[in-house]
């Protein structure tokens, strides 16, 4: 059984400059701790959340038996980020739909809700709040920083942003930039959702409707990208829906993978805001912490001074080894000290969620030699 978890909330009343030009103020930041800060305050560890997650990373909440936190097979007492050692911290970012500010809070200068108003959010802007957050907590330098996926690359911007206060950072399944192949994969999930009629510019709040066509059919594509061909073949194959025989119907379910999909569309569109979706996915298109280098990802990485691990998956085609390792031979350029952990694992970008004990061992091996450090 998890531990529970309580959720925070923090309220910072002072503007925050965006990477855009705009700012925010007024704004609240959800987290939640686990563990205890020790008396040097050198043993916080911040976990950054990929795109549908939250700051629930660990524990679940009282009274709700199926509410355990995204990466609890991961963080917990006596787990691989152990919190009878390390204070584990999770913050949800700016513009999501859990708990932080985001597009249907109302805006403190209109007094309306956001909607499509509010302003576009980057892998940067997230890591300066989060900053932030830590200040107010009195965490002036973490023990390490780690993610998955776009948590990963929150991660690799805290070790640019502000390399004095990260000591390890922990890329799992990531990337230093988007592929053109997934950037186009998130632009037909954005059109899947702004030209559904219930969107309405961005403002459907004001209308008493949520798109959830178009939500549907993002999350269909995003899962199709975060499973390998391999893992949908033995989950799935070529089996039938309703048994032997066809209906011979272009628009019924024939298949058990188009049930599945369905599902999991049906799933998302009740509890996702649409919003959120085109801001999150859009700062994943803009990270690219080479771009203000002509593209040299070792010039962009020469500032980093923390220690590394990074993590790749086999099938993950969406975040490819090939990527992890430009970070690796751009760390490695700058002679930088790292381990690489590239996991031969059958289930594609997901398996950064999942139980596999070559990489739960890689991980907890490497939090015991933090510990250590400080022991």
């Amino acid at each position: 059984m998890s531990f529970l978890a309580t959720p925070q909330s923090m309220h910072f009343p002072d503007a925050l400059p965006l990477q855009s030009g705009a700012c925010i103020r007024d704004y609240h930041l959800a987290y939640e701790t686990y563990g205890q800060l020790n008396a040097e305050r050198s043993n916080a560890v911040l976990v950054c959340h990929a795109l549908n997650a939250s700051h629930h990373v660990a524990g679940r909440y009282e009274g709700q038996d199926r509410s355990e936190g995204w990466w609890d097979n991961m963080i917990g007492p006596g787990k691989s980020v152990d919190t009878n050692r390390f204070f584990v911290i999770g913050i949800n970012n700016l513009g999501s739909c859990f708990g932080s500010t985001g597009p249907m809070h109302v805006n403190p200068d209109t007094g309306r809700v956001y909607g499509a108003d509010f302003p576009v959010v980057t892998v940067e802007d997230w890591v300066h709040a989060q900053a932030r957050l830590l200040d107010r907590l009195g965490i002036t330098q973490l023990a390490a920083v780690m993610g998955g996926s776009l948590g990963g690359m929150q991660a690799l911007s805290w070790t640019l942003q502000y390399p004095e206060r990260v000591r390890h950072a922990v890329v799992v399944a990531s990337a230093p930039n988007l592929t053109a192949e997934n950037i186009a994969f998130n632009e037909v999930a954005r059109r899947a959702i702004v030209t559904d009629p219930d969107f309405h510019g961005g403002h459907f709040y004001e209308h008493g409707v949520v798109p959830k066509r178009g939500l549907r059919i993002a999350r269909m594509i995003g899962h199709i990208t975060y499973l390998s061909d391999d893992v949908m073949n033995e989950k799935f194959g070529r089996q039938l829906r309703g048994g032997i025989d066809l209906k011979y119907s272009t628009q019924d379910i024939e298949f058990q993978i188009e049930s599945y999909l369905r599902y999991q569309g049906d799933k998302f569109s009740e509890y996702f805001d649409a919003n959120t979706y085109l801001l999150i996915t859009r700062a994943l298109d803009y990270f690219d912490p080479a771009r203000a280098f002509g593209g040299n990802l070792t010039q962009a990485l020469a500032r980093a001074t923390a220690k590394f691990l990074l993590v790749s998956f086999t099938t993950d085609w969406r975040f490819s080894p090939q990527r992890s390792r430009e970070i690796v031979k751009a760390l490695l350029d700058n002679r930088r000290d790292l381990s690489y952990a590239e996991i031969d694992a059958p289930h594609g970008h997901d398996a950064f969620l999942l139980d596999d004990a070559r990489y739960m061992s890689v991980v907890s091996s490497y939090f015991d030699s933090i510990a250590k450090e400080r022991a």
